[in-house]
């Protein structure tokens, strides 16, 4: 599937989804209580964003240091920082998928499948 298909996908489902999340959690723990934890997420997930982010960027410049081209560590920088404007966003499903990409074996996987996906079909100059 193409990324605009993706994109134009999660574009139409992702806020119908996050409207009925926010219906649901709200009926269930109350209209503050589901506010209070959508602004405790930002703001853990924020936390862990910039604690991890100067983690991969200390690696990248290691990397660089060694004459090495980081791109593993790149990879997984452009995740920490898909990750963190999914935690910014208010809802709950962006927040399960911006933790979930704050879990270094998940940015593995995914860097893996994106490169045996993407290998045979890029070249680079």
């Amino acid at each position: 599937m193409r990324p605009t298909t993706l994109l134009f996908l999660a574009f139409v489902f992702v806020p119908p989804i996050e409207i009925g999340l926010f219906i649901f959690v709200g009926g269930r723990i109350g209209f503050w209580s589901t506010m209070a934890i959508v602004l405790l997420t930002a703001v853990i997930g924020a936390n862990l964003v910039s604690r991890q982010g100067r983690g991969v960027l200390a690696d990248i410049r290691h990397e660089f240091n060694e004459a090495r081209f980081p791109a593993r560590h790149l990879a997984h920088g452009a995740m920490i920082l898909v990750s963190g404007a999914l935690l910014v966003t208010p809802g709950f499903l962006t927040d399960l998928v911006g933790f979930a990409l704050l879990s270094p074996q998940i940015r593995e996987g995914l860097r893996r499948w994106g490169v045996r996906r993407w290998q045979n079909r890029i070249t680079v100059l």
